[in-house]
């Protein structure tokens, strides 16, 4: 599939290895349920320009690592899928990326469609590189309704709760928590949610500021000492390494009822909707993450990605169009689209879509959750810089599957890169 992705975007380079022909733009993006609505919006601008945009798609898996090798090469995209913040940061610094107000009279305004915090997390010293556009993704804790309730088990306020749900649900036979340890990222919720229950925000924009000292804290340890109390109590079962999100793993184990509980970003409601519609419509539930008792966090505080953004490269020959197609990202049918997947759009106009959407209580209540939120924190292998990915995610897997202790967690995370 690389390959075949490689040689198509190279058969349409342009002249001198620049991005594009003379008649198209390539839009890159990660592969999932959401891309019905890209196709839309493609299939949209296309319909009254001259300059057409192509959609290519990567699964999920290996976006990442595709992107990475094909950024700076001539097979490298117009347009292209990122999470803002430290993703884009190596290559705003290699001088690969336009700045939005450099792309044309069409670009000017763009910042007051959307929400404030949430544009600004594709901002690199104080100038714009991305636009919004797919939903905000915090991470919610879903659960299987039915089971929940045949096991006599409500869905966790507490870290307490969740502990005694765990118990209760292995009692029945039923893993407590599915989770996709073969991609790892998933595993890594479970940190960013109680490192921030437990220590708050600061932490980690104390590490990423470069003070390696917090990751050796009390609030550290004690995030660790609880993520392993949990793991130890059979939460997530004894082969969670082997499952997979990105390859339909762990949803499926929550849909079918084998697993009670996923800790995922909001996604999982289209991406179960898109695979198991049924269970989507009657028996997916949701709430936030549990409360723990004495922790510095505040429980209304919201892990996840604030957005996805686009963003062009530097040497593309289709600025203004790009422009024009990016303004598509905050027209009413795009806000539609998005809402109709369980997708959140950030724009200024969204709320007023809300009510009459198909999925209008748990988009309400992604509104109000994030609305409320006193911090929404970045995942943590979107808000550093994109070379600590492997390493952090080594790290949270090791530890979770006992390979490494919480000195060695502690020593990995000390090793992380911040500039």
């Amino acid at each position: 599939m690389a390959l075949a992705l490689a040689l198509g975007l190279a058969a349409c380079g342009g002249d001198g290895g620049s991005a594009g022909g003379a008649a198209e733009f390539r839009v890159l993006v990660y592969g999932d349920a959401a891309n019905k609505v890209e196709k839309e919006i493609v299939a949209t601008f296309n319909k009254t320009s001259d300059v057409k945009a192509v959609l290519d798609t990567v699964p999920g898996a290996d976006y990442q690592q595709k992107l990475q090798t094909i950024i700076n090469t001539p097979q490298a995209p117009d347009v292209f899928f990122n999470w803002g913040g430290g993703s884009i940061q190596p290559f705003v610094k290699a001088g690969l990326l336009l700045p939005l107000d450099e792309l044309g009279p069409d670009a000017a305004g763009l910042e007051t469609k959307f929400l404030p915090s949430v544009f600004e997390a594709a901002a690199v010293d104080g100038k714009a590189y991305g636009v919004p556009m797919r939903g905000t993704q915090p991470v919610l804790l879903f659960h299987h309704r039915k089971v929940l309730a045949d096991a006599g088990v409500q869905p966790p306020r507490t870290w307490d709760e969740l502990l005694a749900a765990v118990r209760k649900l292995k009692a029945e036979g039923i893993t407590p928590i599915a989770l996709g340890g073969g991609d790892r990222w998933p595993t890594l919720m479970w940190f960013e949610y109680l490192y921030d229950r437990i220590a708050g925000p600061e932490l980690l924009k104390k590490a990423l500021a470069g003070d390696k000292s917090v990751w050796e804290s009390a609030d550290s340890r004690k995030a660790l000492s609880m993520l392993k109390q949990l793991v130890d109590a059979g939460a997530f079962g004894t082969n969670y390494d082997s499952v997979k999100f990105t390859d339909g793993g762990s949803p499926a184990l929550l849909a079918s009822g084998k697993a009670a509980f996923e800790l995922m970003g909001s996604w999982e409601f289209s991406t179960q909707q898109d695979a198991n519609p049924d269970f989507a419509t009657k028996d997916l539930g949701y709430s936030a993450f549990p409360a723990v008792a004495g922790g510095k966090g505040d429980p209304a505080a919201v892990v996840g990605n604030t957005n996805n953004f686009y963003s062009v490269l530097k040497k593309t020959k289709h600025a203004e169009h790009i422009a024009k197609f990016l303004k598509l990202m905050y027209s009413d049918d795009f806000v539609k689209a998005q809402l109709a997947i369980g997708n959140l759009p950030t724009t200024t106009n969204t709320e007023k879509f809300l009510a009459s959407a198909d999925n209008a209580e748990y988009l309400k209540y992604q509104f109000d959750m994030v609305d409320k939120a006193p911090s929404f924190q970045l995942s943590w292998d979107q808000a550093y810089l994109q070379t600590n990915a492997t390493p952090l995610h080594q790290a949270v897997q090791q530890f979770f599957n006992g390979q490494t202790d919480a000195d060695g967690f502690i020593k990995a995370m000390q090793s992380l890169s911040t500039s």
